[in-house]
């Protein structure tokens, strides 16, 4: 397979655990539970990244740790860009066009509305919802096929030509 970009929105934060301020929002029960899940289904489907970047929000670490960890990763390999702080699209089309020609498989950890119109751009409209309309729920995965060039994506040149290989979210993966 060629490159492949993972789109992973932080797990399930805590509004009220007396973080200073958004930017400082733990994890709460639930996403504690589910970031190491989500990474446990990465190792599962043998996507081990080669290339990982994170908002440095509180609850996105926390996120990247956990999934970093149930890849038997270590977290020197996590870069944190500012820029992923509640970042638009058009600014994760920056980052990701800074990644190095080397990645076949980027990880990209941070939050909506920008992972979901980052998502909606590379793959179209196409991408299943759930009953309440909803695309990257909190801890959700999105496993995309990307062009040759990193690049090549702050060009508009890949606008709804990725493939969309997968759409994971939490729940799903729980035992019925």
């Amino acid at each position: 397979m060629g490159r492949q970009l993972i789109l992973l929105r932080h797990a399930k934060s805590s509004w009220d655990s007396g973080a200073k301020g958004d930017f400082d929002r733990p994890l709460n029960k639930r996403g504690l539970r589910n970031a190491p899940r989500m990474g446990r289904w990465l190792k599962e489907k043998k996507l081990i990244p080669d290339h990982i970047v994170s908002s440095p929000a509180r609850r996105a670490e926390l996120t990247v740790n956990a999934v970093v960890r149930e890849l038997g990763l270590t977290k020197d390999m996590v870069g944190f860009d500012d820029a992923l702080y509640l970042g638009d699209c058009h600014t994760l089309l920056h980052a990701l066009a800074s990644f190095p020609d080397t990645v076949q498989c980027g990880l990209v950890v941070g939050h909506n509305p920008g992972l979901e119109d980052l998502l909606l751009y590379l793959c179209g409209n196409a991408v299943p919802r759930t009953r309440d309309g909803k695309i990257l729920v909190t801890a959700a995965i999105a496993r995309i096929a990307m062009p040759d060039g990193w690049r090549d994506l702050h060009q508009g040149s890949c606008q709804g030509s990725c493939d969309l290989l997968a759409l994971v979210r939490p729940k799903e993966l729980e035992p019925r």
